[in-house]
């Protein structure tokens, strides 16, 4: 078991004829994973359409599919290194099969995007990255395919590179590798080709093992969906499947989206040889609690770190397959894990034609096979996770009716209906508006606050820790004395937001929800600051009396100037 290889999906994306199938050809009969006969069958058939032997011709399902030259299906082929074992996914490059494209993409870690480094960067080429980015791909190689056409040529490489990386990184894409190959000729393929001495990477057989392997769903956060609680006896045993993470008898855990926290009691077995005190992921499992909590189907349990997100509203990726389109306002229900939620669709942001991956983003409606950015609104709170963090409570199905007409996947929380910028941890949040930027417009000379675009930040967010007219340290712990909560940013990342009556004083800045420093030196100085704030609760002039005390706009805030207004982002004048 020790020897045993893990595998990795990788879907190949790419234009119409830049090569994809010809790529994992080469591949797959390079390392002899050609089943028996199946070369003779592709030379056979060759022969008779009058043409030389292709690799692509190896993917060919059917004998039909070859006659016309294109491939249909998307296709799974495993092939092996001796690092481990990979299936290839063959996403088809024909508009008319874009679609099949989509749900082969969908079960992929990884990607290969082929580009014809003759003809370049087609349109189709951005479409296929902006898929990639849809359904949150981020390990990706761009292979730069028929590098014979274009004599090896590293200038045109180098360009192909330049206008690919600036596309595919304003949607957050940001491909591993650029590998210059030549699949029919073999060149970066499986060993450094000749031809390209320029080329310092490894060939493609090699840097594919360079990909990261994500964690076995037993090594990320635990995520236990209740499926039911049924009543034994005195006990009342919580059932349901480990879907991600470890869970032992005498954990604390947390209970979302109602946010109460207990701890395991025990793990019940129907027989007593099979009693554990671990399950893990993949395991259905009934528990007892130490509290006599009302909990109920679709309720997920978490350890209190890394708890899901908790919203009635959440931004998805939609793959909609319904008869009648799918329409904002309109009621529809809502599957996630064990949970079923009524909602409706909020917002449609927007809607590519599956067929011809063409975008609009001014539609009204989302017809059938048709993909869509959505904000789902749902009518009571649920519990999830970005499908980039978690696939199985990250992806969601709708019912209109009686059918299933769509399936999803969960994005993250929604950022452009905030009115303000947000922390946000389970069913914790605390309002912030440090990142906003104060300025003096001339000639008026009235200060006013510009806000940013608000947003809200999930553990391990990258934070704007500096602005026109403020700059912060990297580590930072932001006090909400009026909810009693505390926000950590520590080397410029959201960390952690619990409650004050956890923490204890640590030596970095200490800021308020307007960016505003808080003189602290000490352990004392902190525990002074509560009473301070306690004794002035019910003052009529607490908030210039505290503030005049503890607080200095200056150390990490300044006002700049600026000769006009722009009114669109003013929030309000001094």
């Amino acid at each position: 078991m020790e020897n045993e290889k893990d595998t990795l999906n990788i879907v190949v994306v790419g234009h119409v004829d830049h090569g994809k199938s010809t790529v994992i050809g080469r591949l797959l009969h390079d390392t002899h994973s050609i089943p028996e006969g199946a070369i003779e069958r592709v030379k056979r058939i060759s022969k008779e359409k009058g043409k030389p032997f292709e690799y692509a011709y190896l993917l060919d399902a059917f004998e039909e599919e070859q006659k016309q030259g294109i491939t249909i299906d998307t296709t799974q082929i495993q092939f092996q290194t001796a690092k481990r074992d990979y299936v290839i996914i063959d996403a088809p490059g024909h508009k008319e099969f874009l679609k099949n494209m989509i749900s082969g993409a969908a079960n992929a870690e990884a990607a290969l995007l082929i580009i014809d480094a003759n003809e370049g960067i087609q349109e189709q080429s951005k479409r296929h990255g902006y898929i990639l980015s849809l359904l949150g791909i981020k390990k990706v190689y761009v292979l730069v395919n028929k590098m014979d056409l274009i004599g090896y040529s590293e200038e045109k490489f180098t360009e192909i590179e330049y206008e690919m990386n600036r596309f595919l990184n304003n949607l957050n894409v940001f491909p591993l590798k650029y590998i210059p190959i030549s699949a029919f000729y073999g060149d970066n393929m499986i060993e450094k080709s000749k031809n390209m001495p320029w080329y310092s990477g490894k060939p493609v057989l090699e840097a594919i093992d360079d990909f990261e392997k994500g964690k076995g769903l037993e090594n990320i956060d635990l995520r236990f969906p209740i499926q039911d609680v049924y009543k034994f006896d005195a006990r009342r045993i919580i059932a349901g499947r480990i879907e991600s993470g470890r869970l032992r008898v005498g954990d604390q855990i947390l209970i979302s989206p109602s946010n109460r926290v207990t701890r395991v009691k025990s793990i019940e077995a129907w027989v007593e040889k099979d009693r554990t005190d671990t399950v893990e992921a993949g395991m259905s499992a009934g528990i007892t609690v130490e509290d006599e909590f009302f909990n109920k189907r679709g309720e997920f349990i978490s350890h209190l770190e890394n708890p899901p997100l908790v919203s009635n509203f959440f931004e998805a990726n939609l793959f909609w397959m319904g008869k009648q389109s799918l329409v904002e306002n309109k009621k529809y229900k809502l599957k996630l894990a064990t949970q079923e939620a009524e909602c409706e669709i909020f917002a449609i942001n927007k809607v590519i034609d599956a067929t011809t991956l063409n975008t609009n983003e001014d539609a009204v409606a989302v017809k059938t096979n048709d993909v869509a950015e959505v904000i789902l609104k749902t009518k009571d709170s649920v519990t999830f996770d970005p499908f980039h963090v978690n696939q199985h409570t990250g992806r969601f199905v709708l019912v209109d009716g009686y059918d299933v007409c769509g399936g999803g996947i969960v994005s993250g929380l929604v950022k452009a209906l905030a009115a303000d910028d947000k922390f946000v941890k389970g069913a914790l949040e605390v309002t912030a508006h440090c990142f906003d930027e104060y300025f003096m417009f001339l000639p008026g000379q009235e200060i006013q606050k510009v806000r940013r675009n608000p947003r809200s930040y999930t553990s391990g967010d990258s934070v704007p820790i500096a602005g026109d007219t403020y700059s912060y340290p990297v580590n930072f712990n932001l006090l909400d004395l009026e909810n009693e909560l505390i926000v950590k940013v520590r080397s410029s990342k959201f960390v952690d937001l619990y409650s004050l009556h956890d923490y204890s004083y640590e030596p970095v800045v200490h800021l308020n929800n307007l960016g505003l420093t808080y003189k602290l030196k000490s352990s004392r100085d902190y525990q002074d600051l509560l009473k301070s704030y306690k004794a002035l609760e019910n003052h009529k002039r607490k908030g210039e009396y505290f503030a005049s005390q503890w607080l200095d706009f200056s150390k990490h805030r300044t006002i700049g100037f600026k000769q006009e207004l722009d009114s669109s982002r003013t929030d309000y004048s001094i």
